[in-house]
């Protein structure tokens, strides 16, 4: 099976690769093993991977809140229902 290309992932298979990524560097950080230079390089690496995740949580916020809006009127409509003004 081909693995798609990074622009084609998900935003929840990119959102659990950044956290898990992130997990990862915290722990190699939190043992000690890294020289300074590798720990400022790990720190730039997982504020980058912070944003990503923070990013992605706000995106999936906002999906929700659209859907859940009473005065939103795709929100009550299942996915592929033609709307009015399509027909």
């Amino acid at each position: 099976m081909a693995r798609k290309s990074p622009a084609e992932t998900s935003p929840v298979a990119d959102f659990e690769n950044s956290l898990e990524a992130l997990e990862q560097l915290v722990e190699k950080m939190e043992n000690g093993e890294m020289s300074l230079e590798e720990s400022l390089a790990a720190y730039e690496r997982g504020v980058g991977l912070y944003r990503r995740c923070q990013q992605a949580l706000e995106q999936a916020e906002l999906r929700v809140r659209l859907l859940s809006d009473p005065e939103n009127p795709a929100a009550a409509e299942p996915f592929g229902t033609p709307r009015a003004e399509d027909v």
